[in-house]
């Protein structure tokens, strides 16, 4: 019988590889996040299948079937990695919802009081940020690649997750972030930095974010930057009707991500089904 002991040196490694494999940071800091809590479990202990189930048990327990899939990805990936094969986990089967929580959906009327809010606060970067992510339908993590030499150019190259893709900026939010840059003697580089000229921290966008949330009277439930991308996906489907086009205006490998992004609110799937005239 094999045994399988796991340890701290072990997941700095597979995290090495991740990185050398080009895995977003965020992702990295997940994976070691959860491997850390997987070995923590274990306390000691030789990695078995049944101590492997007992933790997905207890994942069970604590978190929503998403989340404990993603933990279990991370074990999974590991145990590839450590060629650990025997003791992969099957993911959690979860039926695709055909609506969303309304309350967690941000909407139009909602995201222009945060634009009213940030702009009459005073926080041009801030109102910039949301209109560039909700505009462009960028990944927060992909801000880094709207420098003032691609706002110039009118496109920008987004290289994540080992893809790459070009994004147009469209000429109304190129001249507003070009005189925002000019304005705080940004000359290259990043256009979204702090004071001392580094970028701005997936942290501190959603505190900036956060901030806005009661004199916007929108719910903080709803505010964050990937709800801006859900947004855009909306918006572009509802004028454009293309699937595939959303795909890959998102940098989507799977159409069925972007699925994802248009399924309607419960509101809205109610009054789908009193259209249908079948209730008299």
């Amino acid at each position: 019988m094999n045994e399988y002991i796991m340890t701290s040196e072990q997941i700095d490694d597979y995290c090495r590889w991740l990185c050398e494999e080009e895995r977003s940071v965020n992702t990295i800091a997940k994976y070691r996040r959860d491997l850390s809590r997987f070995c923590s479990f274990l306390n000691g202990r030789m990695v078995t299948k049944i101590l492997a189930n007992e933790w997905k048990t207890t994942l069970q327990a604590s978190y929503e079937p998403t989340s404990v899939n993603s933990m279990l990805a991370a074990a999974n990936g590991f145990f590839l990695f450590m060629k650990w094969n025997s003791l992969r986990l099957k993911f959690l089967k979860i039926q695709r919802k055909i609506f969303r929580n309304q309350n967690k959906e941000l909407n139009r009327e909602e995201y222009e009081r945060l634009l009213y809010t940030a702009r009459s606060q005073g926080k041009t970067r801030l109102s910039l940020l949301l209109e560039t992510v909700c505009g462009l339908g960028l990944r927060v993590s992909e801000l880094k690649f709207i420098t003032v030499d691609a706002v110039g150019k009118g496109q920008a190259d987004i290289a994540m997750k080992g893809k790459l893709r070009t994004i147009l900026i469209p000429n109304k939010l190129a001249r507003k972030l070009l005189k925002y840059a000019r304005k705080s003697k940004i000359s290259s580089g990043e256009i979204f930095i702090t004071r001392n000229g580094n970028s701005m921290s997936r942290s501190q966008i959603w505190s900036e974010m956060k901030k806005l949330c009661k004199s916007a009277n929108v719910e903080r439930s709803k505010v964050f930057p990937h709800n801006l991308r859900h947004l855009f996906a909306r918006s572009f489907y509802k004028a454009h009707k293309d699937i595939v086009e959303l795909a890959d205006v998102l940098g989507h490998s799977s159409i069925e991500t972007t699925r994802i992004y248009l399924v309607t609110t419960g509101e809205e799937h109610a009054r789908q089904l009193e259209k249908l005239g079948l209730i008299t």
